[in-house]
């Protein structure tokens, strides 16, 4: 296998599975630091926002105007920038309320007072909406690192970070209907396996129609995916953890750090 689909595909796993870190913090830890989690989620916000409009967006629009003229060239940035965000949305739609993963837990449920079946169903569901939601997100992570290590590395990081509540949020519910630590990891675990998974199949369905049309389409709706979980996933469950101005400040320093990075790697 070529060394830039190692990597990028390295990548993705690294990223899909740090929601075993989420489940160990989970039952582990005795408390939840809400400050961590808040601060941490807005820098993976911070992070994609800034890196989706002031590189990946312009990649996009950059390869699409000279394949299709400047005209031409920006509809197709627009339309398939808002088509990802139409993607991400149609998922987020179809996944049951009971399920939906932007409910931030806290490790003080563990030990809630919900019936062990409610709290069972729970934790599948979440678990289910996780690996749905990780899909497009691990198709986005692995594009990326294929055009750009230094923007793969940073979604990387970010995507890693955001799925860190959502093995919280399985683990939880899971580890408090069944008594089980080993059940509640590795149910949270494989939920995001699915986030290379995704890759994978995305890289194999798109191979064969590769060229330059296509992957200015495929990077501007990588910018809409990762915008909109910036904006309906990340910085909502951000608020709710925040007991200040954590989630802000962890913002402002991920696009700091994205332009930083970005100045210094041109």
């Amino acid at each position: 296998m070529d060394k830039n689909l190692m990597f990028a595909f390295g990548l993705t796993i690294f990223a899909g599975l740090s929601t075993g870190i989420g489940s160990l913090l989970a039952l582990v830890a005795k408390r939840t630091n809400k400050k961590f989690l808040s601060a941490s989620l807005g820098f993976s916000a911070g992070v994609m926002i800034y890196v989706s409009f002031m590189e990946i967006m312009q990649k996009a629009l950059n390869v699409l105007i000279e394949s299709k003229g400047e005209i031409a060239g920006t509809w197709y940035m627009t339309i398939a920038f808002f088509g990802g965000i139409a993607v991400i949305a149609l998922i987020d739609r179809l996944i049951p309320s009971a399920g939906n993963p932007h409910e931030p837990h806290r490790i003080e449920e563990m030990h809630g007072e919900q019936s062990s079946s409610n709290l069972m169903r729970m934790g599948m569901f979440t678990a289910l909406a996780i690996a749905i939601h990780n899909f497009p997100e691990g198709l986005a992570t692995f594009s990326a690192a294929l055009t750009n290590p230094t923007i793969g590395i940073s979604i990387a990081i970010a995507i890693a970070i955001h799925n860190i509540p959502e093995g919280i949020s399985v683990s939880v519910p899971i580890y408090a209907a069944t008594g089980s630590r080993k059940r509640a990891f590795w149910l949270s675990f494989l939920s995001g396996v699915s986030e290379p998974v995704g890759a994978l199949i995305g890289y194999t369905i798109l191979r064969p129609f590769f060229s330059p049309t296509i992957f200015g389409i495929l990077f501007a709706s990588v910018a809409g995916i990762m915008v909109f979980v910036s904006l309906d996933e990340l910085l909502p469950t951000a608020r709710k953890y925040d007991t200040g101005h954590f989630s802000i400040y962890g913002v402002i320093v991920g696009m700091v750090v994205m332009a930083l990075s970005l100045v210094l790697l041109m």
